[in-house]
């Protein structure tokens, strides 16, 4: 796509990464095709193509506009596009440099601003987030409903985390919100490890990833959380720790790309650059091992809901289906897969309509084949499906440390 940034445009930290990236792009449409807003609402607008076009515009000098903050806040980031393209356009990294822009020209009404600025504050804070679920739970009945459904419908217990004795060590990163919303998960994935030889290991100087306030018009904040996270992991790398093991792909995914985001740091480029490389999904870390130790053979019939930010951004789709599979777990088929169950980190609460509609016909899509339990590899899918009440949804790794625990007590 021909492209002539403006001469303010021109004087942007990114300017040249956002030409080209305009000019890779063919203005083909494929990428509507697969595009979950698009297909909702059928304006050219809410599709990448059309997204792609206003922030082209505004780099060339058009006033931004609160339509155009609109449209790209209606963006889910889910990378589907990505997947679709043909030409490698490399939308989320355009989408991001866009909405700083269009962000900086057009002031949010103030309710949009406590909520985000709120959502912000609560990520950072994992006791505090704890605490306000705990009471939310307790308070559930006298609640609005709007609120209930943001709240668990369950919180399981934290199996006993076995002691840290193995010579192969990964670092576990606990994040923020799965913490209080599932902390079964970690305690789960960590059993698992324990049982093949490798001992999981947290940090707890390292906290929120900083996609939260990357993604909410706090970029530079979102890179400060970044430079603390690698702070924190670089003495345990230092001495042997094999890699950093994330079980919220969501996570995982902008950590993956820290080295991206940091390539400019002149003090953290280097560092960033190695993390990511050492940056594994779970099912990265289960996938080279001897499964066979664990004496799993699943009976359960499970449906998968492969997150976006596992499929389309970290490029393992199949990898946690091939994984349950092996280990004997009855998968059905789920229609659709590749489209996003509206999530997408805070979307479920900053665009919460759009979001209850993409939830629903993924949900249809998922209970299609009548399983027992859905599985999902990202905690923010996780809460928005079980929101529901319908079949209930946790994560992947429960399920096979359920089945292991069961197999060793028969």
């Amino acid at each position: 796509m021909q492209t002539t940034l403006s001469a303010e445009a021109r004087q942007l930290p990114r300017a040249a990464e956002a030409e080209r990236i305009l000019r890779s792009c063919v203005h083909c449409g494929f990428c509507n095709a697969t595009c979950p807003t698009y297909q909702l609402l059928g304006d050219e607008l809410d599709g990448p193509r059309g997204r792609i076009y206003l922030i082209k515009q505004v780099l060339e000098g058009a006033p931004a506009t609160a339509l155009t903050q609109m449209h790209l806040d209606r963006c889910l980031s889910c990378r589907n596009c990505e997947t679709t393209c043909p030409s490698g356009v490399d939308y989320h990294n355009l989408l991001d440099i866009g909405r700083a822009v269009v962000d900086a020209a057009v002031p949010r009404p103030a309710g949009q601003q406590l909520l985000r600025q709120g959502l912000r504050a609560l990520s950072a804070n994992p006791q505090l987030f704890k605490a306000l679920i705990k009471g939310g739970s307790r308070l559930r009945p006298l609640l609005p409903q709007a609120l209930q459904h943001k709240l668990p419908r369950q919180v399981p217990k934290a199996t006993p985390l076995p002691a840290l004795r193995h010579a192969r060590r990964v670092l576990l990163f606990e994040g923020c919100v799965q913490q209080g919303l599932s902390p079964n998960t970690h305690a789960a994935a960590t059993r698992v490890l324990d049982r093949l030889g490798i001992s999981l290991q947290p940090v707890p100087e390292a906290g929120c990833c900083g996609a939260v306030d990357y993604h909410l018009n706090a970029q530079e904040a979102g890179l400060q959380r970044a430079r603390r996270n690698i702070d924190a992991w670089w003495p345990h790398l230092q001495q042997g720790a094999e890699a950093i093991v994330q079980t919220a792909s969501g996570c995982g995914a902008f950590i993956k790309d820290y080295g991206h985001l940091l390539a400019d740091d002149p003090q953290y480029a280097a560092k960033a650059r190695q993390v990511s490389a050492l940056a594994r999904d779970l099912v990265e870390v289960l996938r080279d091992e001897p499964l066979e130790q664990l004496g799993v053979h699943g009976q359960q019939r499970l449906a998968f809901h492969c997150p976006c930010t596992l499929q389309h951004a970290q490029k393992l789709g199949g990898a946690v289906e091939s994984l349950l599979q092996g280990l004997g777990f009855q998968l059905t088929t789920v229609p659709d897969s590749h489209l996003c169950c509206g999530s997408a980190g805070t979307y479920s609460l900053t665009q919460p309509e759009l979001a209850r509609q993409l939830r629903d016909a993924k949900l249809q899509a998922l209970e299609s084949g009548q399983p027992e339990l859905i599985v999902t590899a990202n905690i923010g899918c996780q809460i928005h499906l079980d929101s529901a009440g319908r079949t209930p949804v946790r994560h992947w790794i429960e399920a096979v440390e359920s089945a292991a625990s069961s197999k060793r007590q028969a």
